[in-house]
């Protein structure tokens, strides 16, 4: 094993896969000449050139178009977005094109290619800049949707994603892009929709994904001094989802809290709230708890920010309420 950094890991997974393929290349703002906005393409340029690394305009719709476009020509494109709020712009091209071609050319055309660039907020960016928009992506039937956590998870996924025939959106965090964990040395893929226990617990399950579940472990941490022993669960792919591993989890616990950097309306938690009181109520001892961002655009003062992000003491909270614990 050896540790790198989160960027790394993003760098290493798209550049073997470039070397295991030339079908693949990647395109976007600022990729190629600068080394990526984050840093996550650095020294791709060097080794692959400018037909493989391709840096574009400011024009999110066009260049998705092209790359989509390409794909029907026997290319597997990497299209990243300086933030998943920008992709709002090519979201047209990502629904109605990537999404539908192999139904709409009944099953004649492929799709595969990558969105991949960070989501959700990074400190004091505003309400533009601040979105979440996995449960959008997730909505959409033909589309794939990965939130990884850590070094490991993301270039695992991120090869695995790349090598897929369907669209997949893969998403980062530009506050996790510093964050060191250990990769294997070796090559290694991680399967799509398939979640992980983070932790051990007995007494009530946490389900999260994404650079907040960081909070579900500092929470857990507490938690333990006061006798309570949480079980973690990272979705890591947020379509598919692993409903297996979130029911088995639930039948042992008894109980569900669910964390998620999103606005409270029709997101990822409302989705897993509503599979299991439908697939497991009778194993429930306590009302599903979901925690998520305040209804409200993100603000740009730090002390509303802090107050509009969920955190520890949200999950700590929501704990002690499905444990019925003050």
């Amino acid at each position: 094993m050896k540790t790198i950094q989160f960027r790394e890991a993003i760098a290493e997974a798209m550049s073997e896969e470039m070397r295991r393929d030339e079908s693949v290349y990647l395109m976007g703002e600022e990729v190629a000449e600068y080394n990526g906005a984050y840093k996550a393409s650095k020294g791709m340029l060097d080794e692959f050139g400018a037909k493989r690394v391709i840096d574009t305009p400011i024009s999110e719709l066009g260049f998705a178009g092209i790359a989509i476009g390409s794909t029907m020509t026997g290319n597997r494109p990497i299209v990243e977005y300086m933030t998943f709020n920008f992709s709002l712009v090519g979201i047209d091209q990502i629904i109605n094109n990537a999404a539908k071609i192999r139904q709409m050319s009944g099953g004649q055309l492929k799709c595969p290619i990558v969105f991949r660039g960070p989501t959700a907020s990074a400190g004091q960016l505003a309400a533009t800049h601040s979105q979440a928009f996995e449960s959008w992506f997730a909505n959409t039937p033909g589309l794939k949707v990965i939130v990884p956590s850590n070094p490991y998870d993301a270039k695992g996924l991120l090869k695995a994603a790349i090598r897929d025939d369907d669209p997949v959106i893969f998403m980062e965090s530009e506050q996790m892009y510093g964050d060191k964990g250990e990769v294997p040395e070796d090559e290694y893929t991680l399967p799509i929709g398939v979640a992980e226990i983070k932790r051990e617990g007995t007494d009530v399950t946490i389900v999260s994904f994404g650079k907040i579940i960081k909070d579900a472990y500092k929470a857990a941490d507490e938690l333990e001094k006061d006798g309570i022993s949480c079980e973690i669960i990272d979705l890591r792919t947020v379509r598919p989802y692993d409903k297996e591993a979130i029911l088995k989890s639930v039948k042992k616990t008894n109980r569900l809290v669910v964390l998620e950097e999103a606005w409270p309306f029709g997101n990822v938690s409302t989705e897993i709230s509503h599979m299991v009181q439908a697939e497991a109520f009778d194993y429930l001892d306590a009302p599903i708890y979901k925690i998520n961002t305040a209804d409200t655009p993100a603000p740009y003062s730090p002390v509303l920010l802090e107050e509009w992000l969920p955190n520890h003491q949200d999950v700590i909270d929501g704990v002690k309420k499905v444990m019925y614990r003050k």
